[in-house]
């Protein structure tokens, strides 16, 4: 069945580059993120929309417009409204429309977005009424009982809301019974435990949700992490196996963080190293 892929931002953020690119040092990152003043860079927080058939699936949600203003400043969100709604209003896409919702992890940056915005005394409430929720189980446990190294990048609200919906699928392996096939998960431990990439297949050839695995174009480069992921070495082989196999495979990668760059090919060098080819800002509707 053929399948049409759209890339759609949500809510943008700035976080501190030092933190984004981990032990890389700034005179580095730098040429590839330009910081602010307060050394901040800018990120997006793009999902990604499949048309499979007759379904609309949502690939994360971004990080929304949840926060309340003083946490918004904090993490650097720029728009108050729920921009991922916006834009998919634009698309002709309505919150009840979307079928699916494919969660990678549970961070608030990706999965934020399927809260309402915030309301001075208002509880949360979740925007896609109708829609299934897939999940790693292992990433949704690490949700419900966080370390405390990062306890801060859950929200405590939205496990029990995608809970009560009846709707929800936790996955524990490489296939999940909601997307069916065409669809395969790649577990990855080094960013957070049972993260899950999504790897859509088509006429294309496969295109890899990255997620936190590699948040744009610097991070295709291997030794490059975050100074967020929990386990760097396992991150940087986990990342190596995958661009290895997607490079043999023709395949290619959505980046979620990347703010100029949707999603891009891959190409080996002399030197045997992968890295980003063809770049493409936006996707609109190509058959994936």
């Amino acid at each position: 069945m053929t399948k049409r892929v759209w890339s759609v931002l949500g809510n943008s953020q700035r976080l501190d580059g030092g933190a984004m690119f981990g032990n890389a040092p700034r005179a580095m990152w730098s040429r590839w993120a330009e910081p602010d003043a307060q050394n901040r860079i800018a990120l997006a927080c793009r999902c990604m929309l499949i048309r499979d058939g007759g379904r609309t699936i949502l690939f994360e949600a971004g990080i929304g417009a949840f926060f309340p203003p003083p946490l918004r400043e904090r993490f650097g969100v720029h728009e108050a409204q729920h921009v991922l709604l916006d834009n998919l209003a634009a698309l002709g896409v309505a919150p009840e429309q979307v079928d699916v919702v494919v969660l990678s992890h549970l961070h608030f940056d990706h999965a934020g977005g399927v809260l309402t915005e915030y309301r001075d005394g208002e509880a949360p409430a979740l925007v896609f009424p109708n829609a299934r929720y897939v999940a790693g189980a292992e990433a949704w446990q690490r949700a419900l009982e966080p370390h405390p190294r990062d306890r801060a990048s859950f929200v405590p609200e939205l496990q029990p809301l995608l809970e009560a919906t009846g709707r929800l699928e936790l996955v524990h392996g490489t296939h999940s019974d909601t997307l069916g096939d065409g669809y395969r998960l790649h577990r990855s431990d080094g960013h957070t435990p049972g993260m899950l990439l999504a790897e859509v297949g088509g006429v294309a050839g496969p295109m890899l949700f990255c997620a936190d695995l590699i948040p744009g174009v610097p991070w295709v480069r291997r030794a490059i992490t975050m100074g967020y992921d929990r386990f760097p070495e396992q991150l940087i082989d986990e990342k190596t196996a995958l661009l290895d196999e997607l490079e043999r495979r023709g395949g290619r990668l959505f980046f979620t963080h990347d703010p100029a760059v949707a999603c891009c090919a891959l190409q080996r060098d002399e030197r045997g190293q992968i890295g980003a080819d063809r770049p493409v800002a936006e996707l609109t509707g190509e058959v994936v």
